[in-house]
């Protein structure tokens, strides 16, 4: 059984950071779950952990250090900008607690395999929160392609791209760990190996810099597998909001909009374009927020964590897209 994995009662949760998704989205799926309780907040400032603590009926910590501390704490949720992510993951591995990371769970394949390797030898649940991955819609469009919905899988096209960012936004700081590539752009990565598999290889791929903060601000990648099948992705943060996907095959194409973000009030579709014929199929709201913290608690209770397989090639996937488009560029 993990360490601090919580049989009876419910699983108390530290927050490191005060992060807008741990406010918005996060901290209140928490606190909706019966099986698990938010004991405590931490930031590096006393009033900024004093504001979330009062909203959400917790204790204020100053320092991440002293959060770690605690006893009551048995797993962490981790919303720091992702050039922090390692240090603080692999701190709170080795004080035995579960973690829930936003991704990406770190910025390099290296950091990621030794966080994995950690997690594995306490017996801990390390889960990197991409939550679209929680919304029962792809299971369905993965069940429509296996079907041949489409016929024979022949291509997918992938977008995420968002407005231009303000002065100050923590994606713009290439010391944190900035940049398109590993805040929107990992999204269509990560839906790519979803439906065509893990063992999908880079073959080229470009990023666009921007002078001013050293970061990419946008870019594409093109990835294939031995079938021949493609992947071709493109993601920004000077764009116009887009975030969807499209699957193309021998006999049709399945496609999806809002992919990555849809609201949980917000009934979804998945439109299957035939020769001749476009049906929609609708599917009811969910919470794909709140079955990620779902999740995360059965993970803790059960000992059986989430497979950590993808998460690698995931990050091994990043590394790569990024030497391409660093080749590119010589």
């Amino acid at each position: 059984m993990p360490a601090h994995a919580a049989t009876n009662g419910t699983i108390g949760i530290g927050v490191l950071g005060c992060a807008d998704i741990a406010r918005r989205r996060m901290l209140p799926a928490f606190l909706a779950d019966r099986n698990l309780r938010v004991v405590a907040v931490a930031s590096r400032t006393g009033e900024r952990a004093a504001k979330f603590a009062a909203e959400f009926g917790c204790d204020a910590v100053v320092g991440y250090r002293n959060l770690l501390d605690r006893a009551d704490v048995e797993a962490v949720y981790l919303p720091l900008p992702p050039g922090l992510h390692a240090e603080w993951i692999r701190r709170a591995l080795q004080t035995g607690r579960h973690v829930l990371t936003e991704k990406p769970a770190t910025t390099s394949a290296e950091d990621t395999a030794e966080m994995i390797a950690l997690a594995r030898a306490g017996r801990l649940v390390l889960m990197e929160n991409f939550m679209f991955l929680h919304h029962s819609r792809h299971d369905r469009v993965r069940r429509l392609l296996a079907d041949g919905e489409a016929g024979r899988i022949r291509g997918f096209h992938s977008t995420f791209t968002i407005p231009a960012r303000p002065a100050g936004d923590i994606r713009l700081s290439a010391g944190l760990g900035g940049g398109a590539l590993l805040d929107n752009g990992a999204y269509p990565v990560r839906a790519a190996q979803l439906l065509l598999g893990e063992e999908l290889e880079v073959a080229g791929a470009h990023l666009t810099t921007d002078p001013r903060h050293g970061v990419d601000i946008g870019g594409s990648a093109l990835l294939y597998r031995s079938d021949g099948v493609t992947a071709q992705l493109t993601f920004g943060m000077d764009h116009h909001y887009v975030n969807d996907y499209h699957v193309h095959g021998s006999g049709g194409r399945l496609s999806v909009d809002r992919a990555f973000t849809p609201p949980a009030g917000l009934a979804t579709e998945i439109t299957v374009a035939r020769q001749g014929r476009v049906d929609r199929m609708t599917l009811p709201a969910e919470d794909q927020c709140a079955r990620t913290v779902a999740a995360f608690a059965a993970a803790i209770r059960t000992g059986a964590g989430p497979d950590v397989r993808a998460m690698l090639r995931q990050a091994m996937l990043i590394d790569e897209i990024r030497e391409h488009a660093r080749r590119s560029r010589v």
